[in-house]
């Protein structure tokens, strides 16, 4: 989904358009979800007056690096060896024959840190081999630590480790720091089973093996062709661009590299600070976001700073919150394994109100000499998949959830769709608007009756097609709005857009007979939305844990979301107006539904934000006053459908 964020001009445009039409209708408290097809669809003539456009996404471009020689057989070598790595250091609980018995949720937790920490070693053998002899190099040092400890008859264990913030935030010196010395939890080592020690033995070996191979290897043919296409490529070598990378060794390391060959018109950012032409760490992020705004941010009004930087490196930290669009060129020095990451990086320069009429992107795919007979997307894929053979069933931790082929990766990365989100279709809030605003500047005296209208208003029509009866009810208390449907003698919460599917018609509609057993369908709604807006302390009751609850107690309670660290501003706001409109009750029961459904199958705090996003069709209105004060039930609007 392409989002328009606070920092583009456009936005304050379209909120102030949209602000005019939800103080007007029942719209109001609905969040706006904006897609480029959206923003494309329903403010293509704003988009006209301003003079701002999208610009076209070109196909997107393969650069290929090739392992050869003796390289090629340390690669292979290397792959077979971590197929055989078992992670033992990182998953001791699994180990464990003691008398206290791990829950499932324990055991979890043990896999999710082996799983990220097999993740580290397979991305950072494709970001860069720099990043994976360092990383090589601390996971000896944790296993011999660890072993250490063992031997000494004591384990320390810490269940509080986040990982998922520190890899967010391509902190993995801290988090191994945390893994090795944070001793929250004290066990004897001979509650270990017999062949752990053995099995770490096995670990630490395997990863000799892996430095002792690596320590010959004087090469980078990853670098060397990137260096090459920056002299050589037309695009490349006369534009701004923006390199992502998911490590920051590979930051650095790369930052160097390009220092030499273009003095002065590098920079660097990561979690960490900046590094610009003194080839010092500007640790105030305020700092170095100046000076990239300045340098890439068309909107940016004060440019102190000379516009000079022609390469902005970069981990995902600035995949959002900011605009990078001066410039119109994007390189993936990394496979951005999680499709979200796609999306994100190129929304950097692909955006509404760029003065480029063209936005290419860059992906670097390994492959090898041994393969030159075979095709070059399965020469590629092949590679690609021997990345995803270390990982095995831990895949799912670099992707959104869920396995993420070769294939699939390669296809994804190489569909400019993949960069743009306009494959996404769904409702969107800016149909329904769009309407409104018709109807309040072509025609006045509707709208104005349309204002006026009592509460309690009813209407309907005839549809052949309904096979039951139903009639949807509009009720209000206070700020809070929700549907209901009345059907089979039951009455549901409904979602917004479930509600206006339904009641949909054309201005020609003729209305139908009040039907007899009106009043019934009313009380029937109205009973249920008393009952649903009833809180326990009314009643005195406990329903138990509801799907909303359990939504809560993810963003709230959860400690690895709690304290994650990686969340952008805007998406702090986001989840504040996700806790309220839960704290509220104002979330409908079928979305909470899906959104319990759909959280149950992630666990990194990311995908979390994504699933809530996905649904961000909830009512996200933050009132900072808690209003214990009676408030009124109200009906506003009720709509039946009859067949004949």
């Amino acid at each position: 989904m392409n989002k328009v964020d606070k920092a583009d001009p456009e936005y304050k445009h379209l909120i102030k358009e949209i602000s005019d039409d939800i103080r007007n209708n029942v719209l109001r408290y609905v969040m706006v979800r904006r897609t480029r097809n959206d923003v494309m669809t329903y403010f293509k003539n704003d988009m006209q007056k301003q003079g701002l456009v999208f610009p076209t996404l070109n196909d997107p471009s393969k650069i290929v690096y090739q392992y050869e020689g003796n390289l090629e057989a340390i690669f292979k070598s290397t792959i077979q060896q971590l197929l055989e790595f078992t992670y033992a250091r990182y998953t001791p609980l699994l180990f464990y024959k003691g008398n206290k018995q791990l829950t499932e949720f324990e055991k979890q937790q043990q896999r999710n840190v082996g799983g990220f920490m097999k993740g580290i070693l397979v991305k950072r053998l494709e970001s860069s081999f720099y990043a994976f002899r360092k990383s090589i190099e601390r996971f000896i040092n944790s296993y011999q630590n660890f072993i250490d400890m063992y031997k000494s008859g004591t384990i320390y264990i810490s269940k509080k480790v986040d990982v998922y913030d520190l890899l967010e935030n391509d902190d993995i010196d801290k988090l191994e720091e945390l893994v090795n010395e944070d001793k929250a939890h004290k066990y004897k080592s001979e509650d270990f089973t017999q062949n752990y020690p053995d099995l770490l033995q096995k670990d630490l070996d395997i990863l000799k093996g892996i430095k002792e191979l690596w320590s010959s290897v004087n090469e980078d043919p990853k670098l060397e062709k990137f260096i090459q296409d920056l002299k050589a490529d037309k695009t490349l070598k006369k534009s701004k661009l923006v390199i992502f990378t998911e490590s920051k060794e590979t930051g650095d390391y790369l930052y160097e590299a390009l220092l030499q060959e273009f003095p002065e018109k590098v920079m660097f950012f990561s979690s960490k600070g900046g590094r610009h032409t003194n080839d010092t760490l500007l640790s105030n992020h305020n700092v170095s976001r100046d000076i990239i705004q300045c340098n890439f941010d068309p909107n940016r009004k004060k440019k102190d700073q000379v516009n000079d930087i022609q390469f902005l490196i970069t981990t995902d930290v600035l995949a959002e919150g900011i605009n990078l669009h001066r410039s119109n060129v994007l390189v993936n020095y990394d496979l951005p394994w999680n499709p979200t990451r796609v999306l994100q990086r190129a929304g950097r320069v692909n955006r509404l109100g760029s003065a480029f009429p063209f936005v290419y992107i860059y992906n670097f795919f390994p492959t090898t000499h041994s393969d030159a007979h075979l095709g070059l997307e399965v020469n590629i894929t092949n590679k690609i998949q021997m990345f995803h053979d270390i990982l095995g069933e831990d895949a799912k931790y670099l992707s959104d959830g869920e396995e993420f082929g070769s294939q699939e990766l390669f296809n994804t990365l190489n569909n400019k769709k993949a960069y743009s989100g306009e494959d996404e279709v769904g409702d969107s809030e800016l149909k329904y608007l769009e309407i409104i605003r018709n109807i309040r500047d072509n025609e006045a005296d509707l709208f104005e009756r349309i204002k006026k209208l009592p509460k309690k208003a009813r209407s309907g029509f005839n549809n052949n097609d309904v096979e039951l009866q139903t009639m949807l009810t509009f009720f209000r208390i206070g700020k809070l709005k929700k549907f209901y449907q009345f059907q089979s003698g039951k009455s549901n919460e409904v979602t917004f857009f479930d509600a206006v599917q339904e009641l949909e018609c054309t201005p020609k509609t003729p209305r139908a007979k009040v039907p007899e057993n009106f009043f019934t369908m009313l009380q029937t709604n109205r009973a249920k939305f008393t009952l649903d807006t009833t809180s326990k302390e009314e009643t005195g009751g406990n329903k138990g844990r509801s799907n909303a609850k359990y939504i809560e107690d993810r963003i709230i309670k959860d400690k690895l979301f709690k304290n994650f660290k990686g969340f952008t501003e805007t998406d702090e706001e986001f989840i504040a107006a996700v806790k309220a409109t839960l704290k509220e009750g104002k979330m409908a029961k079928k979305t909470a539904q899906i959104v319990k459904k759909e959280l149950e199958k992630v666990i990194e705090p990311l995908q979390v934000l994504q699933v809530l996003r996905k649904f961000g069709r909830i009512q996200l209105d933050i009132t900072n006053k808690n209003n214990k004060k009676f408030q009124k039930r109200e009906v506003i609007l009720s709509g039946y459908i009859t067949n004949k």
